[in-house]
């Protein structure tokens, strides 16, 4: 099981701290660095100014929004990107929640995971660079029909060759049916509040998957899972797990709307609805330090690293069991040296997560 950082959302401006940290995962021998975006920063212009200073680390986004770009738009910025890495980049696409799509990118949302399914063909269709692109589908149209535009639009072929014709795509995924989509056309699974205990809950999902995965993909034994996981040390696990109160609080009570909010519905499959419960009502009432404090200090174990070098150590195990290839850990930048030597190799595939992915127990 691989390590890679999380650089995270931004707040009011750039994280602080970020350029250094990925410059240090880049020399500690982390496996990768991830961007996000939400309705402020973009997740692409971080990744490649933080990206020009390393030579190593893979690039990711964790996610780029499926609403933010046109599917070639999204095309481009990946092939480029990886031209301009030298062949590291990773991209990491989701459909984000429909309050940001419908209120911030102004699309409707409805029927995400054929959305997805669509943009994903139309990603590989480019990149591959076969032919000129084309597709009908029901939500994307390449040409634009004559009837809905000038009617002048022609099918293109980039004029850039892409450096990998099968560069590496992850999707986010919390639903089910998502997580099996995922397997089954991606090349990667983008969880968030993964937890040890769900572990044979997922490995069926994507078991799922990959028995409808076209041959032309990757095999499943190159299936990744990227979890992104808070990663605090501390000198307890309930100091650690304090700091990542508001963190889960945040997702479970203030991300999407009440009734439709799909990192709350993780954790309720988890087991904790009563608590989501608690924490959503303090949320929506306004009152975030009652939401924080009522998570659970079992939930932040559940889905995170904390405590002391030794804690985490002793968690560790239960990780490297699971279908986690690499833990994106979100972490205070200072300690990334601390964290990576508690994985010995951080940026070392020692070949068995693929195997416990494809091979589900």
């Amino acid at each position: 099981m691989r390590l890679g950082y999380h650089t995270g959302y931004w707040s009011a401006g750039p994280p602080p701290g970020a350029a250094d940290a990925v410059r240090a995962a880049d020399e500690l021998g982390l496996d990768s660095v991830w961007t996000a975006e939400a309705y402020g920063s973009d997740a692409l212009t971080p990744l490649a100014w933080w990206g020009a200073s390393t030579r190593r680390v893979r690039l990711g986004t964790a996610i780029a929004q499926l609403s933010a770009r046109t599917p070639t738009a999204a095309a481009m910025a990946a092939l480029t990107l990886d031209h301009l890495s030298g062949g590291r980049f990773v991209l990491g696409l989701g459909a984000s929640g429909p309050q940001v799509v419908e209120g911030w990118y102004g699309q409707p949302y409805p029927r995400p995971l054929a959305r997805t399914r669509e943009y994903v063909d139309v990603v590989r269709q480019v990149l591959a660079r076969e032919a000129p692109v084309t597709y009908d589908g029901a939500f994307y149209r390449l040409p634009l029909p004559a009837d809905q535009g000038a009617g002048l639009g022609k099918a293109l072929r980039s004029t850039v060759h892409p450096l990998r014709a099968d560069l590496p795509i992850h999707l986010a995924a919390e639903g089910p049916k998502n997580v099996a989509m995922s397997a089954e056309i991606a090349d990667g699974w983008l969880p968030l509040f993964y937890s040890p205990r769900m572990d044979a809950t997922y490995r069926e999902l994507l078991a799922d998957g990959f028995a409808k995965r076209s041959p032309r993909l990757r095999p499943p034994a190159q299936f990744e899972v990227v979890a992104t996981v808070p990663v605090v040390l501390a000198a307890s696990v309930e100091e650690a797990a304090d700091s990542v109160r508001p963190f889960i609080a945040l997702y479970a009570g203030g991300m999407g709307a009440k009734g439709a909010n799909f990192h709350r519905d993780v954790l309720d499959r988890l087991g904790y609805r009563e608590a989501c419960d608690e924490i959503q009502a303090h949320y929506l009432a306004g009152d975030r330090d009652r939401a924080a404090a009522a998570v659970p200090t079992e939930l932040v174990t559940d889905v995170a690293l904390v405590g002391t070098e030794d804690d985490v150590r002793a968690q560790l195990p239960a990780w490297r069991a699971t279908a986690v290839t690499t833990v994106l850990a979100q972490a205070d930048p200072r300690a990334l040296p601390r964290i990576a030597a508690l994985w010995g190799d951080p940026g070392h595939d020692d070949g068995t997560e693929g195997r416990r992915t494809a091979d589900p127990a």
